[in-house]
């Protein structure tokens, strides 16, 4: 039986939607019942109702190791997604116990049950930016640069995988660009949508790559079933700049607001704001490597991807259209 970390997370959904068109049934790991309500809902929207039915829902929490454990039986291959998705440095000791020794867990439990591969989604946020020249997966970890606590405790999270690899366990590592995709626009990379809707249309001067989620699924089933281990890949469809990824969001949910560019002086007048509010709410929303991240021009070569696994890249615009039809859809309905 396949096991999935994180599957009511946007990739999570996805997976398993993919993974059950096959009638194949798949235990999936879940810590609040309404997170599995919202996967049904997507299911529905998918009209792919019978295909819920087909999902062994599993309350368990990856750093919980006795319940984990419990998942873990009868497993024989694992795609560990679950993460705590977070740029705040007050969060860091969250985003270690659940990114960094959630990851320990599952590898140990693997190599305990004798799982037969790992599929471990990771992100392009622990490869190290090279100026001037496209980042490939040969882009080791620099310590040295200024990491958001997510890109440290996600390293942290590979490390452990690597360390599995050392003791005998078959397992890959993806590591995918922004991920674009229906799911929860709340939070995450599905917040743009949203908070475009509500009016905020600024971007920033920088540039990232994103990749549909549906593309990323796809790839991730071929690396499970294909005879490679130890290895890891760059997932991005193309490397795209925040300006236009904003205008062609709101274009895509047809929004007329023409988009604004936000200046370094104006994120770092906010950034400030922002320290001096942190010293009594303990929360952060805009740090120093945030507005360094904001500004960077970063460009990733998937051609590792390309050439090993059978990627049929979607556009950017029907990708968008897409994610927007459900969001609207949604939107209309009061559900978000």
């Amino acid at each position: 039986m396949i096991l999935i970390t994180g599957g009511t997370g946007m990739v999570g959904m996805h997976l398993l939607l993919a993974l059950t068109k096959e009638e194949t049934m798949v235990r999936a790991i879940y810590r609040t019942e309404d997170k599995v309500t919202k996967v049904e809902d997507f299911f529905a929207f998918a009209k792919a109702e019978s295909q819920f039915s087909r999902i062994h829902w599993f309350e368990a929490d990856i750093t919980d190791i006795p319940s984990l454990n419990e998942a873990f039986k009868g497993i024989t291959r694992v795609y560990h997604c679950a993460a705590l998705i977070s740029f705040d440095p007050y969060d860091y000791h969250k985003l270690k116990k659940v990114n960094t020794e959630g990851t320990a867990n599952v590898v140990n439990l693997c190599l305990f049950h004798n799982v037969v591969k790992l599929c471990y989604l990771s992100s392009i946020a622990t490869l190290a930016k090279t100026p001037n020249k496209p980042i490939t997966e040969e882009n080791y970890w620099n310590p040295d640069a200024e990491n958001s606590v997510y890109a440290i405790t996600k390293y942290g999270a590979e490390m452990e995988v690597w360390r599995g690899t050392q003791e005998g366990l078959p397992a890959v590592i993806l590591n995918p660009g922004v991920i674009l995709g229906e799911g929860n626009y709340n939070s995450g990379s599905g917040a743009i949508f949203k908070r475009l809707y509500d009016g905020l249309n600024y971007y920033s001067a920088g540039s990232t790559g994103v990749i549909d989620v549906k593309d990323l699924v796809e790839a991730m089933l071929e690396a499970m079933d294909k005879p490679m281990m130890c290895e890891r890949f760059i997932l991005i469809s193309q490397n795209i700049s925040y300006k236009e990824l904003v205008s062609s969001v709101s274009l895509s949910l047809g929004l007329k607001s023409k988009t604004k560019r936000v200046s370094l002086f104006a994120l770092q007048l906010f950034r400030c704001y922002d320290l001096i509010k942190g010293w009594f709410v303990r929360r952060r929303q805009l740090t120093r490597v945030d507005v360094h991240a904001l500004q960077e021009t970063s460009v990733y070569d998937n051609s590792k991807a390309l050439t090993n696994l059978s990627l049929n890249l979607t556009p950017l615009k029907k990708s968008l259209e897409r994610i927007s039809q459900h969001f609207l859809h949604f939107k209309s309905t009061k559900e978000l």
